[in-house]
């Protein structure tokens, strides 16, 4: 069978909503696209801990520590399953990691911008899971089995972590002056940043049309951003909180809630490598990769010894 041939059986196979598996024979412009989107998102899982675990040993109480500890564990496993699904493409988890230290690959831009207080760390909740799972739960239908299988388990893992963000929001708001100060002012710093993980405009965006061509996304950018403020603004004004958009306001006709425009030349600033903590998260990221150097050598020479041992069992 031809290549071209070949082509056209795979995507009658996306038309009819069938799972590609990784011993499927596929285009290898889907192969690499996928490699670049499941790692990217890898990526982002595990620089995203950053964050948040700054303020684990600052965190107001022991039970917010050791729920902060739990999901920035969390974010970690989300990060293995990836690098695993990743490898199912042959991509190895060296080559991944390499290019994320090396600068190569890129992670969601939502992760360079600082916490400065402890709301940032309930609106990350609140937010910025919010907006991973609006994206996630569409991911946990993709094409790609092992990267929609992997969605279905982080998916639930995260809307917990919503729920927890946003109820530390509710609180906080319904909290004195002065953690009601501090809430809002977190929501204005965090919301416009959290809108531009989405990704810039459908006709902006160098791969969006092909990713939903061959099903690994069923929504474009901007569906999914409008889903997100739709639900968010809700729950917003359900605390008290205000949207730091004067041009936010409800459309009858469509049901939905306009919104202003998004700064993109900070969104490009940002994800060019320029960001208010870049430098940081990539300095902290490889430091830990070195420090950790002796866990995978040990854990190398242990698995050795394992094989050694069948061998001359066998």
């Amino acid at each position: 069978m031809s290549k071209e041939s070949k082509a056209q059986e795979f995507q009658e196979r996306i038309d009819n909503g069938e799972t590609i598996e990784p011993k499927d024979w596929m285009p290898e412009r889907y192969q690499k696209q996928l490699i670049r989107m499941m790692s990217q998102h890898a990526h982002s899982e595990v620089v995203g801990m950053l964050p948040e675990g700054n303020w684990i040993t600052r965190a107001p109480s022991l039970r917010r520590k050791m729920i902060l500890l739990s999901k920035v564990q969390d974010e970690a496993g989300h990060g293995l399953y990836l690098y695993s699904a990743t490898e199912t493409l042959g991509a190895s988890r060296q080559e991944v990691l390499d290019d994320l230290l090396n600068g190569r690959a890129k992670y969601s831009s939502i992760f360079n911008y600082p916490t400065l207080s402890w709301a940032d760390v309930a609106v990350i909740g609140w937010l910025v899971d919010g907006a991973a799972i609006i994206n996630q739960t569409m991911l946990a239908r993709s094409s790609y089995g092992p990267y929609s299988r992997a969605m279905v388990r982080i998916c639930k893992e995260e809307s917990f972590h919503k729920k927890q963000g946003y109820e530390m929001v509710a609180q906080m708001a319904d909290g004195t002056p002065e953690q009601q100060e501090m809430i809002q002012d977190a929501v204005d710093r965090w919301w416009w940043p959290t809108l531009m993980m989405f990704g810039p405009h459908d006709e902006d965006s160098p791969n969006s049309a092909e990713l939903i061509k061959w099903g690994v996304k069923s929504k474009t950018n901007d569906e999914l951003r409008q889903s997100f403020v739709d639900r968010h603004v809700q729950e917003a004004h359900a605390v008290g909180l205000e949207i730091p958009d004067p041009d936010l306001e409800y459309n009858e006709e469509t049901e939905h809630w306009e919104f202003g425009e998004i700064d993109w030349d900070e969104f490009w600033n940002v994800v060019r490598g320029n960001g208010p903590m870049n430098k940081e998260r990539m300095k902290t990221r490889r430091e830990a990769h070195e420090n950790g150097k002796w866990v995978r050598k040990a854990a190398e020479e242990y698995a050795r010894k394992q094989r050694l041992q069948k061998e001359k069992a066998s």
